[in-house]
């Protein structure tokens, strides 16, 4: 384990504080050995403090979440609140161990020894072992750092600075050692040509289907690969807390299961298509207002089991990185929380790559010693000129501050994920892109790395993601219709091209993406006009559109007599640093952009048969047309990428029977959320309280609990045909390989799992301990897909929200066709985070499951033989 002993007397620490707290200002930024270092920082006593940990502050409260949770659940004030700053970490001399690495051998057909190129196949029933290419990966590494100096060592842990290399984030060569790239964004490559804008994060989610997931970060990685990029700075999977939350769309939804499994899948994806992953952000970054000064509040149970979670489900897929946020965590800014990145992640988690830091996110220099291993940029602001690693860090660890051999498991870390996806290959491309000068001949070569397929792929995503939410009459699918008219100008191309502003930073037509650094430009963007204008030519369909938002009596006027009216809505958000119409990120309100509401009711007015399209970043307030009795349809259609217009058309004309599934609630009004947008705040310096008071209470669970009714409830989609369920039954998975059958008895009798190195990613708690089988018929007329959802209940007693999703798959049934389906369970899918003995532990009580075609459409339940 490792271990960091501070050596120090209070008096001293005080002093030291006062005038040698981690400040560059007058430092190179270059590394350098020849920097004048103060004698205070030599200080070293026999009076041993506690640990970092203890002596800054506790990052995570050990009270028992049902303080908070569950029993005492409430919606986050939107008051401010301010606290004070996060106190200095003490600049003294540490000691270092490094972590053990995974000592769980593997296990044939349960626990199999993985190559990252070449992971299990979806849906396999199996555990991937990446620790034998990680104790390969870790020795090539340790023999290439001890042929480097100290300095070229601190090298590999500094970025060369804002836009001094050709990506975003750079590391430069050492020796032979070629450096790394590092580029957004989880949807494709930014600020580069000839790529792919995927569909967004939250999209991909909404498909609830594995394969589809897995197959976008395979396409995904290979193309950053072409690029020359050696990691990709995603997946990013906070979660929609904050259903304004500004970069909601590049996550994976609302609910920890769901995220986690998006995360996998992609992560598993990616790599295997040889680029670097990066899990970001950890963690508890969820609402872009203040997000460098505000501190996200949150008790020990819930960051286990809710924000942890789809960070766990990373490291399990073998990612290699992973970067931590701007905020700070229980009053400790997450990149230099011990807490968060040596207790959590590379103790608990048994992670074996490097944590980094987000973009100017690094506060000092000893948070090399509170687990962060990349600073980046690399300089503390950007074109500052200074870093808190560089020249610092080799000075801390030439005055012994920090030790040498943390220094080396940071540069080893580093250079282990690059031996890992095996980037040393001489096949692996160069850098080839500019991304922050991308009209320079000499470094942009205009490689085309779009793969045969990727089109239809984006194309199937889009389409596997809209969510059809009403169908009054079965309107839809659309049948060569006599004519059609398009209103809205979200139904249209952008006036001046897909990329008129930088990072997409506001609406211009058709919405495919939200703004900020998880953003790629579009090489093209169809548009619902174009792709529906194709098809009603093909059916002899009479086609015209109006595009304005605002001139609302044309628009009621124009879609008078048409067989169908189709209104295009949006709306949008991003990252905190481009301001949109008064929206900071965040979104304002969760009102439909450019009058949408107003144009929906103008045009219902007129047309009996009023069919909403709605391209938007997250829920939406949808009360004011919902019910209106000439909106016929309503699909949900997110923000999904380059192909957009047809992934519609093919829903809107039953190419595709709808199978998407809402991957967040949509609710009546804002206030039913258990969480709020908090605004507010003081100066730069004051911190802005974020307190996550819902606990385990996030979206439906709230919902649930409160018993709510939302408009349109998490899992929810309707689709052109029916299904049946039943028969469901559920039985134990047999040990038969006898590996570890000591921990499962102790948890069937109710005890916390141990509390070590690797212990939450411990193969005895993820292995299939229960199989749910049950029948899913097709008793409808249309070939179609459906997503079943299974729910775990837990008992009251257990503090939980009264359903948790713990289980989902996909099926596609032709009319009158039946299936039988499994859904495994494993011990920690029925488990819940002991705070006092801190482990895993079963509840007591009975635990049933439920499944169905949404948290609120159970058809079948059952209960677990424990």
């Amino acid at each position: 384990m490792a271990t960091f002993a501070l050596l120090v007397a209070a008096a001293a620490v005080a002093a030291q504080q006062s005038s040698l707290a981690p400040t560059t200002t007058t430092l190179d930024f270059s590394v350098t050995s020849s920097l004048p270092v103060s004698s205070q920082l030599s200080i070293q006593t026999s009076i041993q403090a506690t640990s970092v940990l203890e002596s800054i502050s506790a990052s995570v409260s050990d009270e028992p979440a049902s303080t908070v949770t569950a029993s005492e659940s409430a919606s986050s004030s939107a008051e401010p609140q301010l606290q004070s700053p996060a106190p200095s970490i003490p600049i003294t001399q540490y000691t270092f161990e490094p972590f053990p690495t995974p000592s769980q051998a593997s296990v044939p057909g349960v626990f199999v020894e993985t190559d990252p190129l070449d992971p299990p196949p979806v849906d396999a029933p199996v555990i991937p072992d990446f620790a034998p290419a990680w104790a390969t990966a870790y020795a090539k590494a340790k023999k290439l750092i001890s042929t480097f100096t100290l300095e070229e060592k601190v090298n590999v842990t500094t970025g060369v600075g804002w836009m001094n290399g050709l990506c975003v984030g750079n590391i430069p060569a050492v020796k032979d050692w070629p450096g790394l790239c590092l580029e957004d964004a989880p949807l494709g490559i930014r600020f580069a040509d000839y790529v792919t804008s995927f569909p967004t994060g939250v999209n991909t989610a909404a498909t609830f289907n594995r394969r589809l997931i897995r197959l976008r970060g395979l396409f995904m990685g290979r193309e950053f690969v072409g690029k020359g990029v050696n990691i990709a700075l995603g997946p990013m999977m906070n979660l929609g807390r904050v259903a304004q939350g500004g970069r909601n769309w590049e996550g994976f939804g609302a609910d920890p299961y769901l995220a986690g499994e998006a995360s996998y899948e992609t992560i598993l994806g990616m790599q295997e298509g040889g680029v670097q992953a990066c899990a970001k952000h950890i963690i508890a970054n969820e609402q872009e207002h203040k997000r460098t000064t505000s501190s996200s509040n949150l008790d020990d149970r819930t960051q286990h089991e809710i924000y942890g979670h789809p960070f766990l489900r990373s490291v399990m897929a073998g990612v290699t990185s992973v970067m931590c946020s701007y905020n700070q965590v229980n009053g400790t800014y997450a990149c230099e929380n011990d807490k968060v990145l040596n207790d959590l992640l590379k103790r608990e988690y048994g992670f074996q790559g490097f944590a980094m830091s987000d973009w100017q996110a690094t506060h000092s220099t000893i948070s090399a010693i509170t687990g962060l291993d990349m600073t980046m940029p690399g300089d503390v602001t950007f074109n500052s000129g200074d870093s808190y690693f560089g020249a610092n860090l080799t000075a801390y660890v030439q005055n012994g501050t920090i030790p040498e051999s943390r220094l080396d498991d940071m540069a080893t870390r580093i250079i282990a994920g690059w031996y890992l996806l095996k980037q040393d290959s001489e096949d692996y491309p160069a850098t080839n892109f500019n991304a922050f000068h991308p009209d320079d001949e000499a470094t942009n070569k205009h490689i085309d790395v779009q793969a045969e397929g990727v089109d239809r792929l984006v194309r199937d995503i889009g389409a596997a993601s809209t969510v059809l939410l009403k169908n009054k009459g079965n309107v839809l699918p659309l049948r060569k219709p006599r004519s059609l008219v398009l209103v809205g100008s979200d139904a249209g191309p952008g006036r001046h091209g897909p990329n008129a502003v930088a990072d997409h930073g506001g609406v211009d037509g058709v919405l495919a993406s939200g703004w900020g650094s998880g953003t790629a430009n579009f090489t093209y963007l169809v548009s619902p006009l174009e792709a529906i204008q194709r098809r009603a030519r093909k059916d002899h369909t009479s086609m015209s559109w109006f595009l304005d938002d605002w001139d609302l009596a044309r628009a009621g006027n124009v879609v008078i007599g048409k067989t169908a009216a189709l209104v295009f809505v949006n709306s949008d958000s991003g990252e905190q640093y481009i301001t949109v119409d008064g929206n900071e990120g965040d979104r304002k309100n969760l009102t439909a952009w450019n009058n949408g509401d107003n144009l929906i009711l103008a045009v219902a007015a007129q047309n009996n048969n009023t069919i909403v399209i709605t391209h938007s970043v997250g829920p939406l307030i949808v009360e004011p047309w919902i019910d209106h009795p000439n909106v016929t349809a309503v699909l949900w259609a997110g923000v999904a990428g380059t192909e957009t217009g047809n992934a519609i058309k093919d829903v809107l004309y039953g190419d595709w029977n709808p199978s998407g599934r809402l991957p967040y609630t949509i609710a009546k009004k804002v206030e039913d959320y258990s969480a709020q947008l908090v605004l507010g705040g003081g100066g730069d310096q004051d911190i802005l309280a974020l307190p996550y008071n819902e606990g385990l209470e996030i979206d439906y669970r709230h919902f649930d609990a409160k018993n709510i009714t939302p408009r349109f409830e998490f899992g929810f989609g309707l689709s052109y045909t029916k299904f049946s369920y039943g028969n469901l039954e559920i039985e134990r998975v047999p040990n038969q390989d006898g590996t570890q059958v000591d921990l499962e008895e102790a948890w069937e009798q109710g005890k916390p799992s141990p509390h070590g190195q690797g212990s939450s990613a411990a193969l005895w708690l993820h292995r299939p301990a229960f199989r749910v089988s049950f029948h899913v018929k097709n008793t409808g007329k249309l070939f179609g897909g459906d997503i079943p959802q299974l729910y775990v209940n837990f008992p009251k007693s257990s503090g939980e929200p009264p359903s948790v999703l713990r289980g989902f798959t996909n099926v596609e049934l032709l009319p009158g066709q039946s299936k039988r389906l499994d859904i495994m369970l494993s011990r920690y899918d029925l488990s819940v985070w002991d705070t006092v003995g801190q482990g895993w532990r079963k509840p007591e009580g009975d635990i049933r499951v439920s499944v169905g075609a949404s948290s609120r459409d159970i058809r079948v339940k059952g209960r677990i033989p424990v």
